[in-house]
């Protein structure tokens, strides 16, 4: 039997692949070389556009769970970005060229994928994994938005890159925070003064216009996603928002000086042999001209070459939670899946995630079994839920997140020790224990040792998995926005009419 596979990115190329290494006939569909959107420029698979960064590797964070569990499903793009890495400290960050080479040399390797190349401008009717990306072409974007109704939109930007032999290392100097792994990073350190100046210029600095396809459909203007944030819209947002951000200096020692910088810029290496850097958090949608005037105040970089200036695209993606299934299959539709970023996944290694999920998925529904359902608490499983929750009004991209896998509790008596998912659960468990019980409250698994994180999440041999449904997220959402968000009012009213006052004796 033959599928089809629209668009060779990220999830297309895991989608094609676990379809093809399935036993199916996979027409992997790329309209590249023939037609680039407006942010793609090379003609090899898995184009990384934005960063060569594919975040954290610890398998203790929330996107280095996330790959753990791809790895097990057999992913081309781990095994691709393994094999290209370059050095970034605690993060998976590789050679785009040699990555995306990498990727299509695999996924070119299979007898029974047939790539296609050329735009498609019809949707497949059924047995299909359509992973067009954010910057879908217009002609196909017109079918999906007829097919699913009309789509949403933010903006990505993507960050500069700065020759290597350009930058001041008298100012300049290699750590990564708290001296965690090699220093591979490029910090450039700020004094207080420094840092006044160029905030006022950053906030202050022009943008540029954009371009046609970037335009906002709506007039309310420009959303942009959280995830990508412009460095100068995070700026505007306060004067100590960057220092807090992109340009925290904790974990960081100016050796001229002995201590902690008031303010740093990191770099990251671009490719292997750390000819170019790029600056860590610094996507940005300003004119080239004022990206070099202000980004060369930086101390250590007032000199740099800038081998390409941050540029800024518009991201569409579905809505998702009244459209697609747990598996990002189309509700009602004949085989028919979507994958990557469109979806509302964000994340170079999210993306390729959904394209795992959706191409196994479909696999089995032509194999006559039903997919695979994964606990929410995997990663995996965690992502499947949030974009598949009807109750999810105001839908926005997730990125992996330990804030979306459930609470778990820890009891222990001695050396005896059990996990607990309710508070009914802890108090059955802590009454058997009897007295000396120890109850360990943990909000996520990001709050875990690393043992901890084995035992409940990662261990086949004593993992507990289980499927958890929030019934109301809406109004989850609505309280977790009103007690975390910058509205003081509501959140001061909630406190007081729903705290438990205490009368303590002074």
């Amino acid at each position: 039997m033959t599928v089809k596979v629209i668009g060779a990115g990220l999830a297309g190329c895991e989608a094609a692949v676990q379809l093809a290494g399935r036993g199916f006939d996979v027409e992997l569909h790329e309209m590249k070389p023939q037609k680039y959107s407006p942010a793609h420029h090379y003609e090899g698979f898995a184009e990384l556009v934005c960063s060569n960064s594919l975040k954290a590797a610890r398998p203790e964070s929330a996107c280095g769970l996330l790959k753990e569990e791809m790895r097990r499903f057999g992913s081309v793009i781990l095994q691709a970005a393994e094999k290209t890495a370059v050095p970034a400290g605690g993060a998976l960050a590789v050679n785009r060229t040699e990555f995306s080479d990498e990727v299509t040399r695999i996924v070119r390797s299979f007898p029974n994928i047939r790539v296609i190349e050329g735009e498609v401008t019809e949707l497949p009717e059924k047995n299909a994994v359509i992973c067009t990306g954010p910057l879908t072409s217009d002609a196909l974007a017109e079918k999906i938005r007829g097919m699913c109704g009309e789509g949403l939109s933010f903006y990505d930007a993507a960050a500069p890159i700065v020759s290597a032999d350009s930058i001041d290392f008298s100012k300049a100097f290699f750590q990564t925070r708290y001296d965690k792994g090699e220093a591979d990073y490029v910090n450039c350190p700020m004094t207080r003064e420094e840092y006044e100046a160029f905030y006022e210029a950053l906030v202050t600095a022009e943008s540029a216009p954009l371009k046609e396809f970037d335009r906002p459909e709506e007039s309310a203007g420009m959303k942009v996603f959280e995830g990508c944030m412009p460095v100068e819209v995070l700026a505007k947002r306060g004067f100590e928002s960057v220092r807090y951000g992109c340009m925290k200096p904790v974990g960081l020692t100016d050796p001229r000086t002995g201590k902690r910088p008031y303010a740093a810029v990191q770099l990251r290496k671009e490719n292997r042999d750390g000819t170019m850097y790029n600056l860590v958090g610094f996507q940005t949608n300003l004119k080239f001209g004022e990206q070099k005037r202000v980004f060369s105040m930086i101390p250590g970089l007032e000199n740099a070459e800038f081998v390409r200036y941050g540029v800024m695209h518009r991201n569409t993606f579905l809505d998702s939670p009244r459209l697609l299934d747990e598996w990002f299959m189309l509700r009602g539709s004949d085989n028919v899946f979507f994958g990557g970023q469109m979806t509302g996944v964000e994340g170079y290694v999210e993306s390729a995630a959904s394209g795992i999920i959706a191409g196994r998925a479909l696999a089995d529904r032509l194999s006559g079994k039903q997919p695979l359902t994964l606990p929410r608490t995997t990663m995996l499983g965690a992502l499947c839920s949030y974009i598949s929750d009807p109750t999810v009004e105001n839908f926005q991209p997730m990125a992996s997140s330990m804030g979306i896998l459930p609470s778990l509790d820890r009891v222990i008596k001695g050396k005896q020790e059990r996990y607990c998912w309710t508070e009914k659960e802890r108090d059955t468990i802590s009454a058997e224990f009897g007295k000396g019980v120890h109850i360990q409250r943990y909000k996520g698994l990001g709050e875990m040792n690393a043992h901890q994180l084995w035992d409940t999440t990662m261990n086949p041999d004593t993992r507990i998995l289980r499927q958890v449904n929030i019934e109301n997220a809406a109004e989850a959402d609505r309280i977790f926005s009103m007690l975390m968000g910058d509205e003081v009012p509501p959140r001061r009213e909630f406190i007081e009419k729903n705290a438990h006052y205490a009368n303590i004796d002074a």
